[in-house]
Protein backbone atom coordinates (compact mmCIF):
# COMPACT_ATOMS: atom_id res chain seq x y z
CA UNK A 1 0.00 0.00 0.00
CA UNK A 2 1.72 3.44 -0.89
CA UNK A 3 0.95 6.11 1.67
CA UNK A 4 -0.29 9.51 0.55
CA UNK A 5 2.00 12.47 0.42
CA UNK A 6 0.87 13.61 3.28
CA UNK A 7 2.04 10.57 5.22
CA UNK A 8 4.92 10.53 3.64
CA UNK A 9 5.95 13.99 4.79
CA UNK A 10 4.60 13.52 8.37
CA UNK A 11 6.45 9.97 8.54
CA UNK A 12 9.42 11.68 7.44
CA UNK A 13 8.89 14.84 10.24
CA UNK A 14 8.58 12.61 13.12
CA UNK A 15 11.71 10.38 12.09
CA UNK A 16 13.56 13.36 13.55
CA UNK A 17 14.42 14.59 16.77
CA UNK A 18 12.25 17.67 17.83
CA UNK A 19 13.91 21.17 17.22
CA UNK A 20 14.58 20.39 13.43
CA UNK A 21 13.32 22.98 10.87
CA UNK A 22 12.32 21.98 8.00
CA UNK A 23 11.86 23.29 4.52
CA UNK A 24 9.57 22.94 1.58
CA UNK A 25 12.43 21.43 -0.86
CA UNK A 26 12.84 18.92 2.15
CA UNK A 27 9.89 17.04 0.48
CA UNK A 28 10.77 17.61 -3.10
CA UNK A 29 10.94 13.84 -3.85
CA UNK A 30 7.70 13.10 -2.30
CA UNK A 31 5.50 15.35 -3.83
CA UNK A 32 3.94 18.72 -5.75
CA UNK A 33 5.15 22.19 -4.89
CA UNK A 34 0.80 21.84 -4.57
CA UNK A 35 0.87 18.37 -2.47
CA UNK A 36 3.39 19.46 -0.43
CA UNK A 37 2.12 23.32 0.34
CA UNK A 38 -1.02 21.50 1.41
CA UNK A 39 0.59 18.88 3.82
CA UNK A 40 2.82 21.47 5.47
CA UNK A 41 -0.37 23.46 6.16
CA UNK A 42 -2.19 20.73 7.75
CA UNK A 43 0.45 19.46 9.82
CA UNK A 44 1.01 23.79 11.12
CA UNK A 45 -3.08 23.28 11.77
CA UNK A 46 -2.93 20.26 13.42
CA UNK A 47 0.36 21.53 15.62
CA UNK A 48 3.03 19.11 14.69
CA UNK A 49 4.75 22.36 12.93
CA UNK A 50 4.84 25.64 14.06
CA UNK A 51 5.60 27.93 10.98
CA UNK A 52 8.33 30.32 12.00
CA UNK A 53 8.58 32.67 8.91
CA UNK A 54 7.29 31.97 4.83
CA UNK A 55 8.99 28.83 3.24
CA UNK A 56 10.70 27.71 7.30
CA UNK A 57 8.73 25.69 9.81
CA UNK A 58 9.57 24.36 13.18
CA UNK A 59 9.44 20.35 14.20
CA UNK A 60 9.17 22.18 18.22
CA UNK A 61 10.43 21.27 21.10
CA UNK A 62 8.10 20.98 23.81
CA UNK A 63 8.54 21.96 27.44
CA UNK A 64 6.07 21.25 30.30
CA UNK A 65 6.47 25.02 31.29
CA UNK A 66 7.44 26.94 28.65
CA UNK A 67 5.82 25.46 25.83
CA UNK A 68 7.69 25.30 22.74
CA UNK A 69 11.39 25.78 22.91
CA UNK A 70 13.05 27.80 19.54
CA UNK A 71 16.08 27.79 17.75
CA UNK A 72 18.45 30.51 18.40
CA UNK A 73 18.87 32.94 15.16
CA UNK A 74 22.26 30.97 14.60
CA UNK A 75 20.52 28.12 14.18
CA UNK A 76 18.04 29.21 12.02
CA UNK A 77 20.52 30.85 9.42
CA UNK A 78 23.39 28.24 9.13
CA UNK A 79 20.01 25.93 8.75
CA UNK A 80 19.34 27.88 5.63
CA UNK A 81 23.00 27.87 4.34
CA UNK A 82 22.78 24.56 4.64
CA UNK A 83 19.99 24.15 2.63
CA UNK A 84 21.03 26.71 -0.16
CA UNK A 85 24.49 25.69 -0.33
CA UNK A 86 25.72 28.98 0.60
CA UNK A 87 28.43 30.29 2.92
CA UNK A 88 27.90 32.94 6.09
CA UNK A 89 30.06 34.62 8.21
CA UNK A 90 28.28 36.64 11.20
CA UNK A 91 28.84 40.51 11.61
CA UNK A 92 28.46 43.10 13.71
CA UNK A 93 26.71 42.59 16.96
CA UNK A 94 26.51 38.88 16.20
CA UNK A 95 29.82 38.53 15.95
CA UNK A 96 30.54 40.44 19.36
CA UNK A 97 27.97 38.48 21.06
CA UNK A 98 29.70 35.13 19.59
CA UNK A 99 33.12 36.00 21.13
CA UNK A 100 31.19 36.95 24.17
CA UNK A 101 32.57 40.64 23.89
CA UNK A 102 28.92 41.74 24.69
CA UNK A 103 26.45 40.04 26.57
CA UNK A 104 23.11 42.05 24.32
CA UNK A 105 21.82 38.88 22.36
CA UNK A 106 21.16 40.62 18.90
CA UNK A 107 17.68 41.35 17.61
CA UNK A 108 18.81 42.22 13.91
CA UNK A 109 21.68 39.93 12.63
CA UNK A 110 23.77 39.82 9.75
CA UNK A 111 25.50 37.65 7.75
CA UNK A 112 27.79 38.21 5.01
CA UNK A 113 27.17 34.96 2.29
CA UNK A 114 27.90 34.08 -1.36
CA UNK A 115 24.09 32.90 -1.81
CA UNK A 116 20.81 35.21 -2.41
CA UNK A 117 19.56 38.19 -0.49
CA UNK A 118 17.39 38.11 1.56
CA UNK A 119 15.79 39.02 5.15
CA UNK A 120 14.22 36.81 6.97
CA UNK A 121 11.45 37.94 10.10
CA UNK A 122 10.91 35.63 12.96
CA UNK A 123 9.59 36.69 15.69
CA UNK A 124 10.79 40.08 17.32
CA UNK A 125 14.07 39.10 15.17
CA UNK A 126 15.47 40.13 11.58
CA UNK A 127 17.55 37.65 9.82
CA UNK A 128 19.49 39.26 6.61
CA UNK A 129 21.71 37.55 4.51
CA UNK A 130 24.04 40.61 2.51
CA UNK A 131 26.00 39.16 -0.65
CA UNK A 132 29.66 40.29 -0.41
CA UNK A 133 32.91 39.41 -1.83
CA UNK A 134 34.78 36.07 -2.31
CA UNK A 135 38.17 37.67 -0.69
CA UNK A 136 35.89 38.13 2.66
CA UNK A 137 34.43 34.82 2.50
CA UNK A 138 38.18 33.23 1.88
CA UNK A 139 38.97 33.46 5.43
CA UNK A 140 39.85 30.04 6.90
CA UNK A 141 39.71 30.06 10.91
CA UNK A 142 36.48 29.92 12.29
CA UNK A 143 37.35 32.10 15.14
CA UNK A 144 39.79 34.09 13.03
CA UNK A 145 36.93 34.69 11.08
CA UNK A 146 34.80 35.64 13.80
CA UNK A 147 37.35 38.13 15.24
CA UNK A 148 37.80 40.39 12.18
CA UNK A 149 33.82 40.72 11.99
CA UNK A 150 33.65 41.58 15.51
CA UNK A 151 36.94 44.14 15.24
CA UNK A 152 35.15 45.41 12.46
CA UNK A 153 32.27 46.34 14.56
CA UNK A 154 34.40 47.83 17.02
CA UNK A 155 36.45 49.97 15.46
CA UNK A 156 40.05 50.67 16.39
CA UNK A 157 39.54 53.16 18.36
CA UNK A 158 37.39 51.31 20.72
CA UNK A 159 39.62 48.19 21.33
CA UNK A 160 41.31 48.40 24.37
CA UNK A 161 43.48 45.71 26.89
CA UNK A 162 40.16 44.35 27.73
CA UNK A 163 39.34 43.14 24.55
CA UNK A 164 42.50 42.47 23.38
CA UNK A 165 42.85 39.97 26.11
CA UNK A 166 39.66 38.24 25.38
CA UNK A 167 40.58 38.06 22.07
CA UNK A 168 44.37 36.77 22.76
CA UNK A 169 41.72 33.64 24.80
CA UNK A 170 39.83 32.92 21.97
CA UNK A 171 42.20 32.72 19.48
CA UNK A 172 43.98 30.09 21.87
CA UNK A 173 42.00 27.58 20.05
CA UNK A 174 42.75 28.98 16.71
CA UNK A 175 45.18 27.20 14.54
CA UNK A 176 47.95 29.83 14.44
CA UNK A 177 48.34 29.11 10.44
CA UNK A 178 44.89 30.11 10.13
CA UNK A 179 45.18 33.59 11.81
CA UNK A 180 48.01 34.45 9.67
CA UNK A 181 46.20 33.35 6.34
CA UNK A 182 43.23 35.50 7.54
CA UNK A 183 45.11 38.02 8.62
CA UNK A 184 46.22 39.12 5.18
CA UNK A 185 42.77 39.26 4.07
CA UNK A 186 42.18 41.58 6.99
CA UNK A 187 41.62 45.51 6.88
CA UNK A 188 45.34 46.61 7.51
CA UNK A 189 44.71 47.72 11.32
CA UNK A 190 43.12 44.42 11.92
CA UNK A 191 46.18 42.72 10.49
CA UNK A 192 47.92 43.97 13.02
CA UNK A 193 46.54 43.29 15.99
CA UNK A 194 45.86 39.54 14.78
CA UNK A 195 49.47 39.07 14.11
CA UNK A 196 50.70 40.53 17.29
CA UNK A 197 48.20 38.58 19.22
CA UNK A 198 49.37 35.61 17.07
CA UNK A 199 52.95 35.95 17.91
CA UNK A 200 51.99 36.58 21.80
CA UNK A 201 50.37 33.65 21.85
CA UNK A 202 53.31 31.31 20.30
CA UNK A 203 55.15 33.26 23.01
CA UNK A 204 53.11 31.79 25.52
CA UNK A 205 53.75 28.05 24.65
CA UNK A 206 57.20 28.74 24.41
CA UNK A 207 57.62 30.12 27.59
Amino acid sequence: MRYSAHNQIFNKIIKNKRGKLFFPTDFSDIGSADAIRSSLYRLERDHVLERLAHGIYLYPKIDPVFGSLYPSTEEIAESIARRDHARIIPTGSAALHKLRLTTQVPMNVTYLTDGAPRKIKIGKQRITFKPTTAKKLATKGKISTLVIQALSELGQKNVDSQVLDRLKLVLKNEDNRNIEHDAKLAPAWIAVILNELSKSIENDKLA
